[in-house]
């Protein structure tokens, strides 16, 4: 996908693709990528010393973006964003019990986030059909499948639906003649313990807070 939006603008390398863009006061765009997201973990002090379990262990598992973007002109290298967006993803937890008797479990915690980051954008100066930029802000996340409230008696870990954090990434623009063609790859950190504590559940009452990382790698179309 990268090659086949591209090579247009290289193809007109001398020809300087969208020239009033820069001038623009806001624009619009689309967006659409895959995430890599898991739990960081800390487990309470009496983590050691218990019986039921000897390993809680978070791993990576994909997902995917979808959503929208506004953006407003500041000044000449600095934007503000505006990406609203629904992110399906799945965390991964493994952990080997001990009682009633030794076993491993694999479980999948979905979550549907409603997406709602507002960042700065830095530009750099733009050469010929192509730039670079990164990004930091903040993000509120809303999960639409948490099931702090669930009183399903299959539930083995429950989470609480809000989520606050930031977000750092770095991305490159490719001016074609119609569009720009924007990859970018970012990392974004909840900062919310996002643990709801029942005590009937032993897998919560092992674990002090349970915080959200994302990686998200992204194509933004933009008018």
């Amino acid at each position: 996908m990268f090659l086949l939006f591209s090579l247009p603008s290289y193809a007109q390398r001398d020809n300087l693709n969208m020239p009033e863009h820069d001038e623009k006061r806001y624009y619009f765009g689309i967006t659409f990528g895959l995430n890599y997201s898991q739990f960081t973990i800390h487990y309470t002090n009496s983590f050691a010393a218990n019986d039921t379990f000897k390993r809680i262990q978070p791993h990576w598992s994909p997902g995917f973006n979808l959503g929208l973007m506004g953006n407003l002109r500041l000044n000449k290298y600095f934007d503000l964003r505006f990406v609203p967006s629904l992110s399906f993803s799945e965390k991964r937890i493994v952990f080997d019990m001990t009682v009633p008797t030794d076993s491993t479990s694999d479980r999948l915690i979905e979550s549907i986030y409603m997406h709602l980051p507002l960042q700065i954008k830095f530009k750099s100066d733009r050469i010929k059909n192509f730039r670079f930029y990164a990004i930091g802000g903040g993000k509120f996340d809303y999960d639409l499948a948490a099931n702090a409230r669930s009183r399903r008696a299959d539930e083995f870990l429950k989470v609480s639906p809000i989520d606050l954090g930031f977000e750092l990434g770095i991305g490159f623009e490719f001016f074609n003649p119609n569009f720009i063609f924007s990859p970018e790859i970012k990392l974004s950190q909840g900062l919310t313990n996002q643990l709801y504590r029942d005590p009937n559940l032993p897998l919560g009452n092992a674990i002090q807070d349970l915080h959200t990382k994302m990686i998200v790698i992204s194509i933004h179309l933009e008018g």
